[in-house]
């Protein structure tokens, strides 16, 4: 794990967050911790305010009140770069890559001095899917691939905190199986976890805590084993309560 946070209380706290663009505001008072290594699932309709919060935690918008800790410092007036170094580390929607460069340039990139060749034969022992595309250039892979080598990627970084935001959007379901085996990986390297995920089912099955938001305020926070997911899908996802035919259930964008 990153050095210079010390590993002491909540990984990561937002505390009385308010945040929002313009004129408009989309974050109303909103407070949660993330224990370590554990994962968070943050769910809630579309418009709810998830990707706000990953960018006020990350450091990617300020907010316009509260305190955001990591490790037990106040990171609040920390920019996105140095929460980065310090271990924070988020894989937006959209994908996390270099598109030019090859998956071992990539991936490199991320390895220590003079590791290069080492972490990478890591990265494929716990990506094997990727290893036929070791030589490709990232851009030319499919969206499944480029997510697993933006997950890779942050394995490789060893960070303390990973927040993703629906890293499974627009991939087939044998594809967003391969990418939750990933982010299991990361729990059990260590790093604490906090994902926005369309897929309700794989999610709630991954994570220890669950976060639910609605228009911008936290109705819900408390273990996965606590949480009606039918009343999740009817009342904030606008679901139905089982899926058709058995199928993994996603929450709409």
């Amino acid at each position: 794990m990153s050095a210079g946070i010390p590993a002491q209380g909540a990984a990561l706290r937002l505390n009385g967050i308010d945040a929002g663009y313009g004129g408009f505001e989309v974050l109303h008072d909103v407070s949660l911790d993330i224990a370590p290594a554990t994962v968070a699932a943050l769910l809630g309709p579309n418009g709810a305010g998830k990707s706000t919060l990953l960018r006020v935690a990350s450091g990617l918008l300020p907010p316009r009140k509260g305190r955001v800790e990591y490790g037990g410092a106040d990171v609040t007036k920390w920019g996105a770069a140095r929460r980065s170094r310090a271990g924070l580390c988020l894989i937006p929607e959209g994908r996390g890559v270099f598109p030019e460069l090859t998956v071992r340039e990539n991936l490199r990139l991320l390895a220590k001095r003079g590791a290069g060749a080492e972490a990478v034969d890591m990265a494929m022992s716990v990506f094997p899917a990727l290893r036929p595309s070791i030589g490709r250039r990232a851009g030319a892979l499919s969206g499944g691939q480029q997510q697993m080598v933006a997950i890779a990627r942050a394995w490789l970084a060893s960070p303390q905190v990973v927040m993703l935001d629906e890293v499974s959007m627009g991939l087939a379901p044998l594809i967003v199986e391969e990418i939750f085996k990933a982010l299991a990986a990361l729990r059990e390297q260590g790093a604490t976890v906090l994902l926005v995920e369309q897929y309700i089912d794989q999610a709630l099955a991954l994570a220890n805590t669950v976060h639910l938001l609605d228009r911008g305020r936290l109705v819900f926070s408390g273990a996965s084993a606590e949480i009606d997911r039918d009343t999740v899908r009817r009342s904030y996802l606008g679901m139905p309560s089982t899926s058709p035919g058995g199928q993994n259930t996603k929450t709409r964008r």
